[in-house]
């Protein structure tokens, strides 16, 4: 075989990020599926419990998870009905909705979270010093901002302050 590149330590890089993905979401799903949570859930439950006044715009909500507006929709409905998250209308802007983490999200947040650390520090963060682990985050926030430059939408306090 004679294709140009194949041993470019571009295609390593990749390779070894998408093979890390994975791997970690396969030993974190089991924590998920235990609390009745899907991973995206998970991440929908954990950005909004991480949020001024634990609530975002579903527009910022879609575009931290990169769910389309419809997939948000689908993830928010779902977690609505197990009256984990709840949404409010924008008062000054009819057009907008938020979502809000209710009580109930936030007890599921507190029974999944400590496993979850756990799983997070047994298979990344304890196999890098504090300075690896310092230059690692800094690294990924720098390629994130690149591939995902919206995947921290909403982090400030906007302007209409939904209440569960």
């Amino acid at each position: 075989m004679n294709v140009v590149n194949i041993d470019d330590p571009r295609l390593t890089a990749m390779g070894l990020l998408s093979e890390v993905q994975a791997g970690l979401a396969a030993r974190m799903q089991p924590v998920f599926g235990a609390a009745g949570l899907s991973e995206i859930d998970f991440e929908t439950l954990l950005r909004l419990g991480r949020s001024p006044r634990q609530s975002l715009r579903m527009s910022d909500l879609a575009a931290q998870t990169g769910l389309s507006t419809s997939g948000v929709t689908r993830v928010v409905d779902r977690l609505e009905r197990d009256g984990l998250v709840a949404r409010v209308a924008c008062a000054v802007d009819r057009r907008a909705s938020y979502a809000t983490l209710t009580d109930a999200g936030r007890e599921k947040l507190e029974v999944v979270l400590p496993q979850h650390l756990d799983d997070i520090d047994k298979c990344l963060t304890s196999l890098l010093s504090s300075e690896e682990l310092e230059t690692f985050l800094a690294t990924l926030r720098t390629i994130r901002d690149v591939v995902r430059p919206c995947a921290t939408a909403g982090a400030v306090e906007g302007e209409c302050p939904a209440q569960p």
